[in-house]
């Protein structure tokens, strides 16, 4: 059965630092495109970042480039998303989720395959 469980969520500071991890079973990560989504609340689901299974290209949406990092772990099959510089602003729930587009598409984020995890919530409060 295919599964992604995310995990490494918590209460941090302006300014500090998360890595969140997306466990994947059923499939290997380095076989899909797998995108890092967040909701705020109130707000829609939005693409974070995105990893090509074919070359492990990241694609990271603006307001997050240059502070969040995605990567992978082939022999754990896992998938990372390393938050630094947190903001207030990046309060959300946090989800993984395998991709139908590649990272190289502009609307990567539009449509993912099989459903939604329960996410891992991420609260930057000072």
């Amino acid at each position: 059965q295919v599964q992604l469980v995310e995990s490494g969520g918590g209460l941090v500071q302006p300014g500090g630092s998360l890595r969140l991890s997306c466990a994947a079973s059923g499939f290997t990560v380095s076989s899909k495109t797998i995108g890092w989504f967040r909701q705020a609340p109130g707000k829609e689901r939005e693409g974070v970042s995105c990893i090509s299974s074919s070359d492990g290209r990241t694609t990271y949406v603006d307001s997050v480039k240059g502070r969040f990092t995605t990567s992978r772990d082939n022999a754990k099959n896992m998938v990372y998303l390393e938050m630094t510089s947190l903001k207030l602003e990046d309060t959300a729930v946090y989800y993984c989720a395998r991709t139908v587009r590649g990272c190289e598409a502009p609307n990567w984020y539009g449509i993912i395959i099989g459903s939604w995890g329960q996410g891992t919530q991420v609260t930057v409060s000072s």
